[in-house]
């Protein structure tokens, strides 16, 4: 295997992390202010607020590492998407500020304010919207690359079947894996109220997810028509994520092994992740950026890979110090500390 794929192999597992770590964080936002809205929020607030306390601080480290490496490992991207991605880039930093802002009004100030709420609940939905910008424009025919620099299209961008596509299927899968995963922790928590809300959830959010992945391909092929037939190439993929899918949607609505049911869903985003991942390849930007011809120098390449992969090493083991110390705690899941 080339230092190039390995390096970008490495990234993409981080990119993996931060999407399933931040859309559980995103998800619960927007169900904490659903549940406010709803008057529900006495049942299930609770138990969002005991997973995120000692987690949101660790969120955005994933998605640091990613962007960080592939600057490093692909100097490139940063010309392209530096100067595409100069507006929806900053609306992103802008809503994580909000987002990093509640948390702080909430710990430190007003309890239960209701203009808060709603910021922590739309940045859940937004953030990942504007975020999903970078993939979509990865596709090709969104930029242009004139003598005054590189120019983002808005009117395609705006106008582009597969662009609102994308931000679709980016809303729904964090609400989707976010209620998984909290329909998870109210079952370990014993919370039986909040698991009959979340559980249910899980269940509707679960529909409009596989719906949208097969509009994406739909949209991808009107898009991108070489990136669509390697995708149709790797069928097989896909065919493993639908199953995991199923398994864990199964699970759920039999009502048991729900920490089996998440499991289904990260390994469900996984094989879906990287099989969109491998399809896209040899092209990081179409048609400006490849995996060869974007890629550094091998001695600041191998550097990389030893210090990311180092990186992982150390972030990993200390999530799970995290989770055994606080979120699976018998006693910190009960609300008990």
């Amino acid at each position: 295997m080339s230092y190039e794929l390995i390096g970008i192999t490495v990234l993409w597992l981080f990119l993996y992390g931060y999407l399933i770590v931040a859309s559980v964080d995103f998800g619960a936002g927007f169900f904490a202010y659903y549940a406010k809205l709803t008057k529900k929020d006495h049942l299930i607030n609770q138990l969002i607020s005991r997973y995120l306390s000692p987690v949101w601080e660790v969120t955005n480290v994933f998605f640091v590492f990613f962007f960080v490496g592939l600057i490093g490992f692909f100097p490139d991207m940063a010309y392209y998407f530096g100067q595409a991605l100069l507006i929806p880039g900053s609306i992103a930093i802008v809503l994580l500020a909000i987002r990093g802002s509640f948390y702080a009004f909430e710990n430190y100030g007003s309890k239960n304010n209701h203009f808060y709420m709603f910021l922590y609940g739309a940045t859940g939905l937004l953030i990942p919207a504007s975020l999903s910008t970078a993939l979509t424009i990865s596709e090709g025919g969104y930029i242009e690359e004139t003598a005054n620099g590189v120019q983002l299209l808005f009117g395609e961008l705006l106008t582009s079947p597969y662009s609102w596509s994308v931000v679709f299927l980016a809303i729904v899968s964090v609400l989707y894996i976010s209620s998984m995963f909290l329909t998870y922790y109210a079952d370990r928590a014993g919370d039986e109220p909040a698991l009959e809300i979340v559980r249910k959830y899980a269940l509707f959010w679960s529909s409009p997810t596989i719906i949208a992945s097969l509009t994406t391909f739909i949209a991808l092929s009107q898009q991108n028509m070489d990136h669509f037939q390697r995708a149709i190439e790797l069928w097989w993929v896909f065919g493993i994520s639908v199953g995991f899918f199923m398994i864990a949607v199964f699970l759920v609505y039999t009502g048991k092994y729900y920490g089996w049911a998440f499991i289904a869903v990260m390994m469900q985003f996984f094989v879906a992740f990287f099989g969109y991942g491998a399809s896209h390849l040899p092209y990081l930007l179409k048609p400006y950026v490849t995996l060869t011809s974007g890629v550094t120098n091998e001695a600041m390449a191998v550097a990389l890979i030893i210090v990311f992969i180092a990186g992982l090493l150390l972030l990993i083991p200390s999530l799970i110090l995290l989770m055994r110390m606080f979120l699976f705690d018998a006693d910190y899941v009960k609300g008990k500390k």
